[in-house]
């Protein structure tokens, strides 16, 4: 998929921000050289408020109240990944909303670039989940959370019901180790999801993912699956039609993968394993020198909304921290997605990616690259 059709797949939801987002880098092709749909250009005085964030949000799908609001939607400007996000903020990029994840929210606040949220200010913070609200190293020296989360999702397993034989077990994360289908399973490229799903296959709490021996025994089950692995890719629609065509029997993913391939009739399920699924949670933070603190607060308002909710269980398969926009599907369609109708039994079900520090994500990069190349 080129990147002129990848840019029309986003706008029509077919499309992930982290797929769109990864795809272009492998591309060489940055996003601030890519012609953008209106109202993305990075317009930083306009008064609009400005809401800097990943390739994807990007669209008025999720401003339906600030819109209706304010006659006009806020300037959507897309960043790559987070190292861009920090690096063109440190350069004096200004807007006035961002979106880090819960990982990586230590650096932004390390680096002095967010301002407490006053949850008071916000109509849909009372539909909030608290099981998001309350994230590790989310609360600031006044007690107001540095980070509103409103999107969320998990990274688990998607297989071909009618080519895998579970042989009545339980589903588990062995699944991408079973020997029987060496050749026929495919692992993300990024150790930001494949190191820690192999921390969860090694029994390593995430507490503890940062000590010596932790990095000795997820490297060990790294290389342990390595001669299995057909292909590491962050490429998720390469990972899908590989499933759909059947060379694939197995693949690590996120909930939309599976939701898409049963859309288009493949037999596959996304795996509830028995260890439990690596959980991502992302939100949006307003930043310290943000020029439009009120429209910043519409802003993440307008993401907490159900109407931003419902758009991103239907069209992206992710969750939402809002726990009514779960109210607008039927457990089916929930359950397709890796879902439920009380969200919370999924996310508690899941394992929490942890803040980490930037030292431990150059040692895992490095020793992650090493363990793919073999050594």
């Amino acid at each position: 998929m080129d990147v002129k059709d990848q840019l029309h797949a986003l706008q029509e939801g077919k499309l992930s921000r982290r797929v769109f987002n990864t795809s272009l880098m492998a591309a060489g092709v940055g996003l601030l050289s890519t012609t953008l749909p209106t109202h993305r250009a990075g317009a930083q005085t306009s008064g609009k408020g400005t809401f800097f964030t990943y390739g994807g949000y990007d669209i008025p799908e999720l401003f339906v109240p600030f819109q209706a609001k304010h006659g006009e939607l806020p300037d959507l400007v897309p960043f790559g990944n987070a190292d861009d996000a920090l690096t063109r903020l440190r350069a004096g990029f200004v807007a006035d909303v961002t979106h880090p994840c819960n990982s990586n929210l230590s650096r932004f606040v390390g680096q002095d670039l967010l301002q407490s949220v006053d949850t008071s200010r916000l109509s849909n913070w009372p539909d909030v989940m608290p099981e998001l609200a309350n994230l590790e190293g989310n609360t600031a020296p006044d007690g107001r959370p540095w980070l509103i989360p409103f999107d969320w999702g998990q990274t688990s397993i998607t297989y071909r019901t009618d080519l895998f034989d579970l042989e009545g077990k339980e589903e588990s994360l062995n699944m991408l180790w079973d020997p029987r289908y060496s050749g026929r399973i495919g692992v993300f490229a990024s150790g930001a999801e494949s190191w820690w799903i192999g921390a969860i296959k090694a029994g390593i709490p995430f507490s503890d993912i940062d000590t010596d021996a932790a990095f000795d025994a997820i490297a060990a089950v790294m290389r342990e699956q390595r001669p299995l692995v057909r292909t590491y890719t962050d490429d998720t629609a390469a990972l899908e039609q590989a499933l759909a065509s059947g060379e694939l029997v197995a693949a690590m993913t996120w909930n939309s993968s599976a939701a898409l391939l049963k859309s288009q009739g493949v037999p596959v399920a996304f795996a509830n394993p028995k260890e439990g699924a690596l959980t991502w949670v992302c939100g949006a933070a307003i930043l310290k020198t943000a020029p439009n603190v009120d429209r910043a607060y519409d802003i993440i308002d307008s993401l907490l909304s159900v109407e931003s909710g419902k758009f991103m269980i239907g069209s992206y398969g992710y969750g939402h921290s809002n726990r009514r926009s779960f109210e607008e599907f039927d457990d089916a369609t929930l359950a397709g997605l890796g879902l439920s109708r009380n969200p919370a039994e999924v996310l508690m079900a899941g394992k929490f990616q942890t803040v980490v520090s930037q030292d431990w994500q150059n040692r895992m990069n490095e020793t992650w690259e090493a363990v793919k190349a073999g050594f």
